[in-house]
């Protein structure tokens, strides 16, 4: 039968290094139920990333906050926002910057776009994850607005039983801003 493994289950090997072959060759000696551990290990790390996008553009720093280990993590967020030895400061700066409000309106509004993972179980209770972000940023104060390609390279562990945040580092791909005119209305 073409198209599937000789058990007719899964699909044909189309190389190593994907996320149910991990390249290490401990594909051949998987059983179903490891298999399948890693499988749901990989779906509950692209779920935390999805929470922290989504407290992201939500301003929930504690959603945000949550979405990391408690202690140490390794945070760069390139220029603009710098180095954190802590999700802590990262969160501070967040909440100062996208919580402002004037006139009852936020002045900072972001929308967050990630896409393309490609995640690794390194072991127990540890991977790693690759993330292309779309990023749009508008500024009421500054009447900008952003457009930005960025990567996230992370780590991730197990904490209390959860997938946590342990390293993120950005990179920027690209950035164009560009003012708002007088007649771009922006409701909220």
């Amino acid at each position: 039968m073409s198209g599937t493994s000789a058990a007719g289950i899964l699909p044909p090997r189309l190389g190593s290094g994907s996320p149910l072959y991990p390249q290490d060759g401990r594909d051949a000696t998987m059983t179903v139920e490891e298999r399948l551990a890693r499988l749901e290990a990989l779906e509950e790390i692209r779920m935390l990333k999805h929470r922290y996008f989504r407290a992201c553009d939500a301003k929930d720093p504690e959603g945000m906050r949550d979405c990391f280990v408690a202690e140490g993590a390794d945070i760069y967020y390139g220029p603009a926002l710098g180095s954190f030895d802590d999700a802590d400061g990262l969160v501070a700066v967040y909440a100062r910057l996208a919580l402002e409000r004037v006139d009852d309106r936020y002045v900072i509004l972001d929308m967050h776009h990630g896409m393309h993972p490609s995640l690794e179980i390194t072991g127990d209770g540890t991977a790693t994850g690759a993330w292309t972000l779309r990023f749009r940023q508008v500024d009421l104060r500054a009447r900008t607005e952003r457009v930005s390609a960025l990567d996230y390279d992370d780590d991730y562990v197990v904490e209390d039983g959860q997938w946590k945040i342990a390293r993120c580092h950005v990179r920027v791909h690209w950035s164009i801003e560009r003012p708002l005119t007088d007649d771009v209305k922006v409701a909220q």
